[in-house]
């Protein structure tokens, strides 16, 4: 499905309710698994959750995740563990060229059995799921955090816990704290200092509920609008001051690009500040929120301010190489883009070409950072309904914004 947005001159006040979190949901759908006492509640409507439910519930030995990549590495590590089951894992084209070779090693470290049906280093994978025979392991710790919250997840189901050590500088720490903290609501303990994460066994578990926080990095598309607008608000719920999740990290990114964040009620209130705003250049190290990059860039080069991101390297290897990508779109729409293994550079520009078709790679994540850019010149979406990986009701909720989509 491609979608052209008409060029609008202004967005219509409004408040959306955002569905809950992807990372809290997919995490606590683990452990729920582990633990069936516990209940959710605002579960993510995504298709990698509902991915994840169906894979959990599923009896065959083949599951196919397709592009859920957190389904992936938490699913590779849940089935390892279960004694007995054999299980072969594999997704899409793209899922097949991810690598799981870090997290494959350190489960293999704590004795289970897994083996690569194609290219090694790659899904699918083979799973037989045995009790490990230890409860160390240790693993780089510059790696995707996913890999890292998948041993977690499953450490409280061994008789002995886990004791994870991180090797080298932990890059997306709040992601490893969001899975601590969620561990902690459901009664596990577990404690990380000086790169060591120790979880400790639960023999017993009490009823819980759970009420999972909306998706911050849902949120970050209207932080952009906002910012692309002329004096008007957007209200978006169900979220907290306190949060989990590291893309929070939105509400003080955004006021040096003119958006002012108040929380009431559970909910947030973005607003167009009335102060001039003279920043030439954002520089920023996203290495603890990597997944908002992209919202950020486009709405620089919205803005016509240049900006210097760093800390991405995990970007390379998640749904499509979203460094080239934002720079293959980016300079087709007029804008100057430098790339590197961990960067991008964008160059201040004055004007945005109009009618430009954006490809989105299978990726939920440039559809949603480029759909802003309406505020300024019309554009087309391609594969467009690519944002149900995350966010289905996003073309919706634009137009409750008054966007023209077509």
């Amino acid at each position: 499905m491609n979608l052209k947005l008409n060029h609008i001159p202004n967005i219509k006040d409004n408040v959306l309710q955002i569905t809950g979190s992807k990372s809290e949901t997919n995490r606590l759908l683990i452990l729920q698994s582990l633990y069936p006492k516990i209940e959710i509640e605002n579960v993510s409507n995504s298709d990698d959750s509902a991915l994840m439910q169906a894979a959990l519930k599923s009896t065959n030995e083949v599951v196919d995740i397709h592009h859920a990549g957190t389904a992936m590495r938490f699913l590779t590590a849940y089935f390892a563990v279960k004694n007995g089951r054999e299980t072969i894992l594999t997704g899409s084209k793209r899922m097949q060229e991810r690598p799981i070779k870090i997290l494959v090693d350190a489960l293999r470290q704590l004795g289970c059995e897994i083996s690569y049906e194609k290219e090694e280093g790659y899904p699918p994978i083979k799973i037989i799921g045995k009790n490990p025979e230890t409860n160390k392991v240790s693993l780089a710790a510059n790696v995707s955090s996913q890999y890292i919250s998948a041993l977690m997840l499953i450490a409280s189901s061994l008789p002995e816990g886990l004791e994870i050590v991180l090797e080298g500088k932990v890059t997306s720490v709040p992601y490893i704290k969001m899975t601590l903290s969620l561990l902690k609501d459901v009664g596990i303990q577990g404690s990380f200092e000086n790169n060591v994460i120790n979880i400790h066994p639960l023999k017993i578990t009490l009823p819980k509920r759970v009420v999972v926080e909306s998706d911050w990095s849902s949120a970050s598309y209207f932080y952009s609008i906002v910012a692309l607008s002329n004096n008007k608000s957007v209200t978006l719920g169900s979220y907290k001051q306190n949060s989990y999740q590291g893309d929070s990290a939105l509400a003080e990114i955004y006021r040096e690009l003119g958006v002012e964040t108040t929380f009431h009620d559970n909910q947030i209130t973005l607003t167009k500040s009335s102060v001039s705003n003279d920043l030439d250049q954002l520089e920023l190290d996203l290495s603890n929120s990597p997944d908002i990059a992209q919202t950020i860039a486009v709405t620089c080069f919205g803005l016509g301010k240049a900006c210097y991101l760093t800390g991405l390297h995990t970007l390379k290897i998640k749904e499509t190489d979203r460094l080239e990508a934002l720079k293959v779109e980016i300079e087709k729409l007029g804008g100057e883009v430098l790339i590197t293994e961990n960067s991008l550079k964008l160059a201040s520009s004055k004007s945005i070409n109009s009618d430009i078709s954006i490809d989105t790679y299978h990726d939920h994540r440039m559809a949603m950072a480029f759909a802003p850019l309406a505020l300024r010149e019309t554009l087309l979406i391609n594969d467009a309904d690519v944002v149900s990986k995350s966010y289905p009701d996003f073309w919706n909720d634009l137009k409750k914004l008054d966007f023209k989509v077509l």
